[in-house]
């Protein structure tokens, strides 16, 4: 990084300034045809093998439109609490060599979804202006040059993209950093997932987002100038580019100057924006209703059928494994439990009505040691998890017997019961640890003084104590509450 970029605000820190965000996600639906044509829907096919006259534009062509790219849509907008209502196509017009019509078919102002919301994992709600439905252009490959066009020796156009259905979602500018926009498009893909409109691949270009980015002094309700910042093909790449251009613009404010409303390039090799154009307004495109196609009107029925056929979303099955667990819904093990979609073991648990604090055990056990190697996890039996968590939360194991138990479930099967006899593991018997408590406080009389009049970090002290005289077979929750209760 240069020292010019180093001298620059850092807008994750700086108070005397506020970033806002609005974002554009494009999401490729996951149809098994094209949007207007029969042509196959499929990443990583030979270059221009997927392609027709419809999706070529070639003259005398006819769209009709792909009713399952509809009912994607619709789910999509429903999940985001969206107003589905009816809708028409436009031509949107301009002139690049990855759009072969040199217009693209999408909508306008009359989208299918307006109007909706995205709810964090921490509490905070985006709203959501549109989510459109549309026709994905091809894919450019600018070829020598760093990849870059200006550059570049010469560019190849592959056309199988060219037609492929999505869905762009429009979110309100209520982001506020990148961490928070990193939230927003990691929540809303696992959305997409869960309605299984979408397979959410940022590698395979199925998601990408554009995002708008303007600065303003702390307590300004204006909106500063936006630039639109492309080319981002991961929650990574999204951060770095959004503190990137924050501060580039906040330097170029603070010297005085003005920052140009335009589209800019993220390069992830160098870690910065680079000018591609001015950016285009609505006006620019031309927009007139497209005459090939009549309007698009969902019957009540159907609306009405996409929304009772949604599963669980992220959301409620966070506000599940925390009602189940006790933990609270924005916590970092909840969202990983449901994140890695392991909150089915969590019913498993809860199903199996076993001590109080088995849900809570479960969380921690499949946010730690599960969570760690997702590939076993995929193995893991609910039935046996279950009755391991429910050895645990009821003594018969000790936290650091149940990991190691566990740990062999998932690296050659078995039951919990079987392998720990097998290791030796016995619950240790409540007398036989109060004795063990005893000797330790007659043997640290001091610390035990001090533990008696308040000093509760002491806890620690003789909990440590308790593991090493019984070689951590003792259940140190037990051990903790004999303390208490002995004070």
């Amino acid at each position: 990084m240069s020292t010019v970029d180093r001298d620059r605000p850092n807008p994750s820190t700086d108070p005397a300034w506020e970033i806002v965000i609005g974002l554009e996600v494009h999401c490729e639906l996951r149809t098994a045809t094209k949007l207007f044509c029969g042509c196959r829907n499929s990443f990583g096919e030979e270059p221009n093998t997927s392609v027709c006259p419809v999706c070529l534009g070639l003259p005398g062509s006819l769209p009709v439109l792909n009713r399952t790219a509809v009912d994607y849509a619709m789910r999509i907008g429903t999940a985001l609490h969206c107003r589905v209502q009816p809708s028409q196509f436009h031509r949107k017009n301009y002139f690049y060599p990855d759009m072969p019509k040199d217009y693209q078919i999408s909508q306008y102002d009359v989208p299918i979804n307006a109007d909706g919301w995205l709810d964090l994992p921490d509490g905070g709600r985006i709203g959501i202006i549109r989510a459109h439905l549309e026709e994905d252009t091809g894919k450019t490959t600018h070829v020598g040059g760093g990849g870059r066009i200006h550059d570049a020796a010469h560019s190849l156009v592959d056309y199988n993209r060219a037609g492929v259905p999505l869905v762009e979602i429009v979110s309100a500018p209520d982001i506020r950093s990148a961490e928070e926009a990193r939230a927003y498009v990691d929540e809303l893909r696992a959305i997409l997932v869960a309605t299984g409109a979408s397979d959410g691949k940022m590698e395979e270009g199925s998601l990408r987002v554009d995002a708008n980015v303007s600065v303003r002094p702390a307590g300004s309700t204006d909106f500063g100038t936006r630039c639109e910042i492309k080319n981002m093909n991961s929650l990574r790449s999204l951060g770095r580019a959004i503190e990137y251009e924050a501060a580039r613009q906040m330097a170029l404010i603070s010297e005085g100057g003005t920052v140009a409303q335009e589209t800019r390039h993220w390069d992830e090799g160098g870690g910065r924006t680079g000018s591609m154009r001015s950016k285009e307004e609505a006006y620019d495109y031309r927009y007139f209703p497209e005459p090939d196609l009549v309007p698009l009107e969902p019957s009540e029925d159907w609306v009405a059928a996409v929304a009772t056929s949604l599963p669980r979303l992220p959301a409620d099955r966070r506000a599940a494994v925390a009602e189940a667990s006790g933990l609270p819904a924005g916590s970092d093990a909840v969202a990983t439990v449901v994140r890695l979609g392991l909150d089915h073991l969590v019913d498993a648990v809860v199903s199996a009505a076993g001590p109080p604090d088995a849900p809570s055990v479960a969380v921690r056990r499949l946010a730690n040691e599960v969570a760690a190697d997702p590939e076993a996890a995929a193995s893991l039996d609910p039935a046996s998890f279950a009755r391991l968590v429910g050895m645990e939360a009821g003594g018969a194991l000790t936290a650091a017997q149940a990991r190691t138990v566990l740990k062999a479930i998932m690296d050659r099967g078995g039951e919990p019961e079987a392998i720990a006899s097998e290791l030796g593991f016995e619950a240790m018997d409540v007398s036989d640890l109060e004795a063990v408590v005893e000797e330790i406080i007659s043997a640290h009389p001091d610390e035990w003084s001090r533990f008696e009049a308040g000093e509760d970090k002491l806890t620690g002290f003789f909990i440590g104590k308790v593991k090493a005289a019984t070689d951590g077979k003792a259940d140190l929750k037990a051990a903790s509450s004999i303390l208490r209760n002995r004070r």
